[in-house]
């Protein structure tokens, strides 16, 4: 599947629908966004059970803000809706093929369960 693009109307939908979500938030105007652009377009060829998202951010202002976008690129990795990753900077071919096998790999119950006590305050 090749990468989708994502809007202020779809990316709830899309996040909460899907099992594994990444977004590249990308600019036209960003020389490290459009060189990390193939190498994003790749990886969703060959993890066709990943959903492949696209923010621009010119376009999509209110998006980046709500997602407190600071600097671009930056990769977002969401698995079953609950965001898990999520990081600055372009990723070599590697790495981002080891975070697709890392997102796949969670626990889903114990990231659960540690942001479940992370929201409880300490007695």
């Amino acid at each position: 599947m090749a990468t989708q693009t994502l809007t202020q109307q779809n990316f709830d939908e899309v996040i909460t629908g899907n099992d594994v979500v990444l977004v590249d938030f990308w600019a036209e105007w960003c020389g490290p966004c459009k060189s990390f652009a193939p190498t994003f377009e790749k990886a969703s060829v060959q993890h066709t059970d990943v959903v492949f998202g696209k923010v621009d951010t010119e376009a999509e202002q209110g998006l980046a803000a709500a997602a407190n976008i600071r600097s671009i690129p930056t990769i977002m990795a969401f698995r079953e809706g609950v965001l898990v990753f999520a990081q600055p900077g372009a990723l070599p071919p590697a790495a981002l093929e080891d975070l697709v096998t890392q997102v796949k790999g969670l626990d889903m119950d114990e990231v659960r369960k540690q942001i479940a006590e992370q929201a409880t305050p300490a007695e």
